[in-house]
């Protein structure tokens, strides 16, 4: 059985691959070689490089396995029709994301950014005003796995968490749900509005002007899911506006942010570069969960992890 990734993890995780499946035959390369293609049955990818063409010439593709959370990119037309298995890694960004999530809160909480410039100046300054996370409230839009993990640090820090999910089933350290149908009566009274959403048909453009006029004028929004969820100029107009104080942005539609970009010079913007997810635990997580499905496909079980719903793309 063969085995084609276009990720290429370290010499470890190779090692640890071919010790638990001596019998399978792994081949890890950049890009996609015609030749192995055709003979692969697994396949393993961030999904990014995946188009209808190379999904025709598999032809003996059986299962996908995206190393990655995000899926807006597959071709899952031609994998539906195919009837093909797709897994993806959903769950393992829930640490890093919400490290970085609590890490941005702190670094506007207390100034940071300020105090570093005035480091660099020698300008010693004791009047500038720092606020606490303590009794403040967040409100995370997408209460799923890494939602539910930046929740549970805020409560470390005694915070009031509100969440949104598409169900409104409880989850843990949430302590109020609300549904896309209500988000508009949830928004008012956080400090922090944090989202982690995916980029789906529900979810495109989702924030409007009306939810930014609904905010705090102090609130903070946070986004570090999908750069799509908002029209880039609804959110520059809100922030000219002062409808809430602070954007602290990750992810952007396109990426990456384009120099000369207004994000990049308004003082009421953080910008970082997409890296919110990353981690040197990375690979190893996604790999994980590779090999637990991977026991599973080989007995042709049917208790994969993180199986997608090709319907939904997610």
């Amino acid at each position: 059985m063969l085995i084609l990734s276009t990720i290429i993890p370290n010499e470890g995780i190779q090692t640890k691959m071919k010790d638990a499946f001596p019998e399978l035959n792994f081949i890890y390369q950049e890009g996609w070689m015609d030749e192995r293609l055709s003979e692969a049955e697994i396949i393993i990818t961030y999904g990014e490089d995946l188009t209808e063409k190379i999904i025709g010439k598999a032809a003996n593709l059986k299962w996908i396995m995206v190393m990655s959370a995000g899926m807006e990119l597959m071709p899952f037309k031609a994998i539906e029709e195919r009837g093909i298995l797709v897994t993806n890694a959903k769950g393992i960004h829930k640490i890093p994301m919400a490290e970085y999530t609590i890490g941005m809160l702190l670094q506007y909480e207390k100034k940071l950014k300020l105090l570093m410039k005035n480091e660099r100046e020698e300008m010693w300054d004791r009047k500038i005003e720092v606020g606490e996370l303590n009794g403040k409230t967040m409100l995370v839009l997408g209460a799923g796995a890494i939602g539910g993990e930046v929740a549970r640090l805020g409560k470390a820090f005694r915070m009031t968490t509100l969440g949104l999910n598409r169900s409104g089933k409880p989850v843990e350290s949430i302590d109020r749900l609300y549904t896309l149908d209500n988000l508009l009566e949830a928004i008012p009274g956080a400090d922090y509005i944090v989202s982690v959403l995916p980029s789906t048909d529900e979810t495109k453009d989702l924030l409007q002007k009306e939810h930014f006029k609904a905010m705090k004028e102090s609130a903070v929004f946070v986004n570090i899911g999908r750069g799509d969820l908002i029209d880039e100029e609804v959110l520059i107009e809100a922030l000219e506006a002062s409808e809430l104080a602070h954007a602290i942005l990750d992810v952007f539609d396109p990426e990456p942010l384009e120099k000369g970009h207004p994000f990049w010079r308004m003082e009421n913007v953080t910008v970082t570069p997409h890296l919110s997810s990353k981690s040197g635990e990375y690979l190893p997580r996604t790999f994980a969960i590779f090999e637990k499905n991977m026991r599973e496909y080989l007995k042709s079980g049917k208790d994969f992890i993180n199986v997608i719903d090709l319907s939904r793309g997610y």
